[in-house]
């Protein structure tokens, strides 16, 4: 068994007992990978209704990004867009930019976080919802880079005719991106070098 720190509230914790959970929290960092891996997995065989289930939508995203030359960041991001569906029935863009917050772009963040509105376009109407609620993010500097990707990414990506590159060929690209946060308010205490 791990050796733990005796406190039972943080405020009395010590330098200590920081030195022991700083390594563990590091060990979990690197298979974080692999959880969002095995959380994609879940996605698989559940369609919710829809033409492809949401596995393979998410892939058939990631492979219409690839395809067209999308750099890795973003090719993970329209592999990840979806991942929130099973946490988030209500917000799943929320927990797709929660997991790629530390590591994506800021064009790619709000392309994440917002895609929902930004395909809302395409069906909200069907709902009795405003189709244009895109329009509130009109003059926002990553508009046309979320409307792009949900028109060339997102939107066609429910085909079940349609190719669709499998999870292991993803796999080193999400690892490579998750390897190294660009941004965590724990950044500066796990990288001296990122102390200013």
């Amino acid at each position: 068994m791990n050796a733990r720190a005796s406190f039972i509230r943080m405020e009395n914790s010590t330098r200590e007992d920081w030195a022991l959970i700083v390594p563990e929290a590091m060990r979990m960092a690197k298979t974080l990978p692999d959880r969002v891996l095995d959380h994609l997995r879940l996605l698989d065989g559940d369609f919710g209704g829809f033409p492809v289930d949401r596995l393979t939508h998410c892939l058939q995203s990631a492979t219409l990004a690839h395809n067209d030359g999308r750099d890795e960041e973003y090719v993970v991001c329209a592999l990840l867009h979806d991942i929130g569906d099973t946490l988030g029935s209500f917000n799943h863009p929320d927990i797709a930019a929660a997991i790629l917050k530390p590591f994506a772009s800021d064009a790619n963040l709000f392309m994440v976080q917002n895609h929902g509105i930004f395909q809302g376009y395409n069906f909200f109407h069907h709902l009795g919802m405003d189709r244009n609620m895109r329009d509130m993010f009109a003059n926002h500097e990553h508009y046309d880079h979320t409307q792009t990707f949900v028109e060339r990414y997102d939107n066609p990506a429910f085909d079940p005719a349609a190719q669709a590159l499998p999870l292991d060929f993803f796999e080193p690209m999400l690892r490579r991106l998750m390897a190294v946060p660009k941004r965590s308010v724990y950044k500066a205490a796990v990288d001296p070098s990122a102390q200013s």
